[in-house]
């Protein structure tokens, strides 16, 4: 579950960086105000997913566009809207020793113990 919400936040930081790069590109100004990520909440009790961007000048407009956008068909229950910039990825090049275990802490992870026959999955 968690790999694939850190699966999400490098996509969005990999969009971000790109949108960023073609907007240095043009020679207008962006008047299209800062972009927002989206996390939607299909039901209550349910992780929130990414559902996609939205540019906004501020919160409460990036809210509204969300909500027009997103779910107009009744499709969350709970939203998030977070800047765009405001969100931390793990650099893909520093990954694997990101997400390895810590050897050190034994407890974390409990294989030494002995399961009784009951007992099928743990």
């Amino acid at each position: 579950m968690e790999r694939g919400f850190v699966k999400q936040l490098r996509h969005m930081q990999k969009n971000t960086q790109q949108n960023k790069q073609m907007s240095e590109t043009k020679d207008t100004e962006d008047t299209q105000g800062k972009l927002w990520e989206v996390f939607i909440q299909s039901k209550k009790g349910l992780p929130f997913k990414h559902f996609g961007s939205v540019h906004a000048f501020d919160k409460e407009m990036a809210v509204q566009n969300a909500r027009d956008l997103y779910t107009r068909r009744g499709e969350g229950k709970g939203m998030w809207v977070v800047p765009a910039d405001a969100i931390v990825a793990v650099d893909p090049a520093n990954d694997a020793s990101f997400f390895e275990p810590a050897d050190d802490k034994v407890y974390r992870h409990p294989t030494f113990y002995e399961l009784p026959d009951g007992i099928k999955n743990m």
